[in-house]
This record gives structure tokens, sequence and C-alpha cells, in this order.
């Protein structure tokens, strides 16, 4: 027994080591800044973005949709998705009812903050039931985790989406899309008098139609995400895969503009793209700018679909965003994109 776990011990570290260690190898060296590229990066995935077929972006997520289900959603961001579209959000961490109110009159979806926040369900409720409605931005959440109850609280409350940050591996997709839906599609929990209430209208009933109208995102912000991005992007029930930018590039050690860190977006893109579903990155400045900017479906903030603009806030929420692509952690920036706010 004791010799099963050594040698277990020593296989991680043999994987772990080669995943730090690929690039820097003498059989190819590069110029400092270029970074070399292994074989875990290079050879398992090919460094070539790959072409959507005649199917595009999104088939497999289309394929779970009934042929029933009235259109458009009442989902902003999947309809847009659907219809092939860039999507855009605006992000809300503070409790401001009247400012949600405004901001959804101009978004795709509201980014609610609950990983980097203190709000509580209680407050998101309420901005919700403030203003409720299929016209305006889709309700969707950064949530804290994928774990049973808080995603059924979400689902409850009436969001219309979750974003599952730091997803490392197919269980953790796994439960933020089985617990996001009802049965027999997933195993969400019945009955939510509050979500029933904030979508009273629906074409077809809210019940009849809120599977298809979820939108399920996970996060890769690690490098054991990367390497797990095909079976994560496989998941049953798992609409959109991003990045989380900022945070891949402190997981990694490669900055926003270093070909490594380009070349784990490249691994991403075509393990989502394979599995028929749609891509995207947390950072608004992957809109463009990026080798796989006409790609990017689906980022944190972003411009409004109207060219609104929030006015001057003193105080309340914020629009706290990723950095914009090729940030390096205290370093400069390449391409498009604000600068990081302070």
């Amino acid at each position: 027994m004791i010799k099963q776990v050594a040698f277990a011990i020593l296989a991680l570290a043999s994987l772990t080591i080669g995943m730090y260690a690929q690039g820097a190898g003498a059989q190819n060296p590069q110029a400092p800044g270029k970074g070399a590229q292994g074989n875990l990066w290079a050879g398992a995935w090919g460094a070539t973005p790959l072409k959507p077929d005649a199917r595009g972006w999104g088939w497999m997520t289309k394929s779970y949709v009934s042929p029933n289900t009235p259109r458009p959603f009442y989902n902003r961001a999947k309809e847009m998705l659907f219809q092939d579209k860039q999507v855009t959000s605006y992000t809300i961490s503070a409790f401001d009812p009247p400012f949600y109110c405004e901001v959804r009159k101009h978004y795709d979806f509201i980014w609610f903050e609950m990983q980097h926040s203190t709000m509580s369900w209680d407050e998101i409720k309420r901005m919700m039931q403030a203003c409720p409605g299929i016209a305006g931005a889709a309700p969707m959440i950064r949530m804290p985790d994928a774990l049973e109850a808080n995603v059924q609280k979400a689902g409850d409350m009436g969001v219309l989406g979750i974003i599952v940050p730091t997803v490392d591996d197919a269980l953790e997709a796994r439960d933020a899309a089985r617990f996001s839906r009802y049965p027999p599609f997933g195993r969400r929990s019945c009955c939510a008098a509050v979500a029933n209430q904030l979508w009273p209208d629906v074409p077809g009933g809210y019940r009849q139609t809120i599977n298809d109208n979820f939108l399920v995102a996970v996060m890769l912000e690690t490098l054991e995400g990367i390497t797990n991005a095909d079976e994560i992007a496989n998941t049953f029930g798992l609409d959109v895969v991003i990045q989380g930018n900022n945070d891949l590039s402190q997981f990694s050690g490669w900055n926003q503009n270093d070909e490594r860190y380009q070349q784990l977006l490249t691994i991403s893109h075509n393990a989502t793209l394979r599995a028929g579903k749609y891509w995207g990155n947390a950072g608004q400045g992957y809109l463009t700018g990026n080798p796989l900017s006409a790609d990017t479906r689906f980022v944190q903030n972003g411009p409004a679909h109207d060219g609104w603009k929030a006015p001057a806030r003193t105080g309340g929420p914020s629009q706290e965003a990723e950095l914009p692509f090729g940030v390096a952690p205290g370093g400069g920036r390449r391409g498009g994109g604000a600068a990081p706010a302070k």
C-alpha cells in the first residue's frame, strides 16, 4: 500500500513538473518572452485554432432545446448566442435596485457578482423583483461555487443563468449543469415560487420553458482546468466555456501577452468548438484585437448593445471586470480594452 501511494505521488509530481517546465526545455529554445511550445500544450491539442464546420458554434447546446419552445428566448443572452452574436453584460456587486433596473435596459445579461462580493441572495432577489419581466437583460449570477444548495437558491429566486468560477474538472461542471435544470434534463428540485412570480407571463409558461432558457457557463482559470478542457466542455447540459483571464494568468505564471498563455486559450477554444458549445473570455478586451476575438461570444462587461454608458458614480455598485487581454500582472497591456480598474 505504501509503495502504491508513493508511486502515485511521484506520478503526480512528474506531471506537475512537466506542466510548468514545458516551454523551457533546451530542444526548442526561443527568445525570452516568446515561450517555447512543449508537448503537453502543443502536442495533445494542436497549436492552431480550429475553424467551425457547417454546424457552427453551439450545435450541441442547440440540440438540448425542444423544438416546441417559443422563440425568441426570454433569456436575451441565450437568444443572442443562438443568433451567433457576441454577448455582453454589466457587473453588479452591491445592492441598488434602481440602478439594476436601468442597466437591464441596455445589456444582454446582468453579471451579479457573488464570488468576489458580499451581496446576499436576498439582495439579488429584491433587485430582480424591482423590475421583473422578459424585457431586459437576463439576470445571471457568478456563483460562489457549484454546490447543489447554492445552485438551487439561484434557480429558485429566478435567475436565468449561472457562471461557475474556477472549474477544474467535469465533476464540477456536471454539478453546475444538472442542478440548474428540472428533470428529466437535470436534478433541480421543485418548486420555485419566487421564480414563477418573477416570470409569470413568459411564452409557454416558466416551468415548461426554463430548462431551454437557462444558460450554464463555467470558467477555466487554472492549468488543471485547461488540461481537462475536453471533458469539461463535453459535459451534458453545459452551454458556455469562458476563461477567467486574470486568474489563468496568475495560476499559469504567464502574462496574457505571452504566446504560451495564448496557447492555453487555443486549447480551451478548440475543446469547446469540438464539443458544440459556446466560447468566450471574462476579459472584455478579448472582443477585439486578439487572434480568437471573432470566436469570443460571451464576456464579462463590454459595451452596451445600444451605446449606453453608465453615469459616473461616487458610491454603490461598480463595474468590476477582468483585466483586459495582454495585461501582465503588474505590467503593461497589449491591444484593446480599457485600462484596469484600480
